[in-house]
């Protein structure tokens, strides 16, 4: 598989925007990440459960793997080279229910003062 391959699948899904995480390509749904390719260029970041993804590396340890920076989140690395075709797709239809399902990113409020955005009053002491 490539990620002209993943692109497609991805972008065949409703309400997928395509975009960068990390200075790479990403796909989100309601602003929530569910796919974006690492920086070696060969290795996705695909969310998933933590149950999915436990037992994706134990049945498949050479395809699916985790790097320490990913432990306390629901994403699941897969080399590209290595995944079947039919298990990637559903893990992309599949992660994408998940960002789906999951409440959308509240815009952080923001207040302009003379054309630029003004730092958050502090609480000050005294």
């Amino acid at each position: 598989m490539t990620f002209a391959d993943v692109r497609k699948l991805a972008l065949s899904l409703s309400n997928v925007e395509e975009g960068t995480s990390y200075g790479t390509p990403a796909f989100k749904v309601s602003g929530k990440l569910f796919i974006r390719l690492r920086e070696d260029g060969e290795t996705l970041v695909l969310a998933t459960t933590f149950e999915e993804r436990e037992e994706l590396i134990a049945a498949d340890p050479e395809t699916y793997y985790l790097t320490d920076h990913y432990l306390h989140y629901r994403y699941v690395l897969v080399h590209l080279s290595r995944v079947h075709p039919d298990a990637l797709r559903d893990l992309i239809n599949r992660a994408w229910r998940l960002a789906s399902a999951a409440k959308p990113r509240a815009a952080k409020p923001r207040t302009k003062a003379a054309g630029k955005f003004a730092p958050k009053p502090r609480n000050r002491v005294g």
